[in-house]
């Protein structure tokens, strides 16, 4: 933006009260004007403690100077800085360019702030009290900066853009009419938006909204528990991470450093629903110890979300759900403490190439885990850990997966199918641990052994037979398909048909299993 050439007079309007006419001339030169009194509970523009005309300039006045001050003064470069100001009426700039930089700092606002469909270049106001900031679609070149401020009736930045930073640190915001504290749905952030220990006493809404690097909310704290959604986000696109994470409570922390021993650290807290359906996160969607207070009925519901790393490692939910049903992830870190129990989690469809889990997270909590997320029977989570597993060279451990899918199958089936399937779990583990087929073939083949140690059979053709081996008989019996020359000239009557058939119906089975097993175990190899 370029400043238009000047032809107003040098001197200031003979109407303006001397606070303002003083504002008048820093705005020339493009230094701060301060009207605090130096003590901080009278200068707490958040306090109680009222502030008279000497501290006072009209808002018709200040939207002169940004709209159509008068030109700066020789080698300066004309600035809006105040601080400790009150300013008195609607600050109204709507539809207008503002070319002058802004900057307010401990400022009391009477009345709202109205930006909409504003150009400015750019905008801080800093630890300011407004009673609301109306700022649908504005545009700024460069930062909008609104850290420490207090919005009694709440902020709208619906369709803005923010040509670079968007400042929200330690702001506090409160519900509007329609029970919003935030409203910024389509807004666009160039670079970085920052809500670190943010308090919103409403829905914070980003609907579609799109920050081009990281979007902070550590330590922050979201209250509307009484509505659907305190954090209402879908088709959220950051280009890195979203952080749900702790900051400390000071300086340390604000900017993503590491806190000094000794800081105290704030969690993020959402006290209501939580919305991040269709979000694309392009490094990590974090929620490293964030806490999630739900009522029953509230979720916080992840689906659809794509982003390569999902840090899964907040305090469990102790109500309401977790939805992931359909979000795909390169990399879940997770803890085993922070996932809800059963009926609590949802995740059909839920893809992940990878697990690392963060402290102990056994195979018999991460089958409870699968187990949570499925009221019925389901195969495709059973299968998708099983695949990770595998991939991740735990043979073993992915063929206990599947064998935990085959008894969740089971409970599923009907009397007579489940029946057999307790069967087949008690003999060779659904085929999944081959070692128990062959060791219930070698006690088969002993038994039969032994059984027929203390047979008389006469053979089919008295000339024409091997001589009576009843170990080989019964591993004749046992073996399907290969033939030892011995089941063929041996006759059998009564109970020892019976029992050879047996063998013979035991032997195909389990020899069907260890094949089975063999090859799974080669296909892998």
């Amino acid at each position: 933006m370029s400043e238009r050439p000047r032809t107003r007079p040098e001197g200031p309007p003979a109407d303006l009260t001397s606070a303002e006419a003083a504002m008048w001339h820093r705005f020339r030169d493009g230094t701060v004007y301060d009207l605090s009194s130096g003590d901080s509970v009278v200068d707490d523009p958040h306090g109680g403690h009222p502030w008279g005309p000497e501290r006072t300039v009209r808002a018709r006045v200040v939207c002169w100077l940004l709209l159509d001050g008068p030109p700066a003064l020789a080698g300066r470069v004309s600035a809006l800085k105040l601080a400790g100001v009150r300013v008195s009426g609607t600050m109204d700039l709507a539809g207008g360019v503002v070319v002058p930089y802004v900057e307010l700092r401990g400022c009391r606002f009477e009345r709202e702030v109205l930006l909409p469909e504003a150009r400015c270049a750019t905008v801080r106001l800093i630890d300011c009290s407004v009673p609301r900031l109306e700022a649908a679609r504005l545009h700024t070149e460069g930062d909008l900066h609104l850290p420490r401020c207090r919005f009694h009736r709440g902020v709208r930045l619906t369709d803005a853009q923010i040509g670079t930073d968007l400042m929200l640190n330690e702001s506090v915001a409160h519900r509007d009419r329609s029970g919003r504290a935030i409203a910024a749905d389509g807004l666009a952030v160039g670079q970085d938006l920052q809500g670190e220990l943010l308090e919103a006493h409403g829905e914070t809404s980003l609907r579609g909204a799109t920050v081009g690097v990281s979007l902070s909310l550590r330590g922050a704290r979201l209250h509307h528990p009484y509505a659907r959604f305190a954090l209402n986000a879908p088709q959220l696109t950051v280009g890195r991470t979203l952080y749900l994470t702790p900051a400390g409570v000071g300086d340390p922390l604000l900017h993503g450093t590491t806190p000094a021993q000794g800081t105290r650290i704030q969690r993020f807290e959402c006290r209501g629903g939580v919305r991040l359906d269709d979000g694309r996160f392009g490094d990590a969607l974090d929620l490293e110890l964030a806490r999630f207070l739900l009522a029953e009925g509230q979720e916080l519901s992840l689906r659809r979300v794509q982003t390569p790393e999902l840090r899964f490692l907040g305090e469990r939910p102790e109500r309401g759900r977790v939805v992931l049903s359909g979000a795909k992830v390169v990399g879940l870190v997770d803890r085993a403490d922070s996932w809800p129990g059963p009926g609590r989690l949802q995740m059909g469809g839920f893809a992940y190439d990878t697990l690392v889990p963060r402290g102990p997270f056994p195979l018999d909590v991460r089958l409870r885990w699968v187990a949570a997320a499925t009221a019925e029977y389901h195969p495709e989570p059973y299968e998708r850990l099983a695949a990770v597993l595998r991939a991740g060279g735990e043979d073993e451990q992915a063929r206990e997966v599947l064998l935990a899918k085959q008894r969740r199958r089971r409970e599923s089936l009907p009397a007579a199918a489940k029946l057999w399937g307790y069967v087949q779990d008690w003999t060779v583990a659904y085929g999944y641990r081959p070692g128990r087929a062959a060791v219930w073939m070698a006690l088969l083949w002993a038994a039969g052994s032994i059984a027929f140690a203390q047979s008389d059979l006469a053979p089919l053709k008295s000339d024409e037979h091997p001589s009576w081996n009843p170990t080989l008989f019964a591993l004749d019996l046992l073996l399907p398909v290969i033939e030892l020359g011995q089941v063929d000239h041996w006759q059998l009557r009564g109970a020892w048909q019976w029992l050879a058939a047996t063998l013979i119906l035991l032997g195909w089975i389990l020899a069907t299993t260890v094949a089975a097993g063999a090859t799974r175990l080669l296909r892998r190899g």
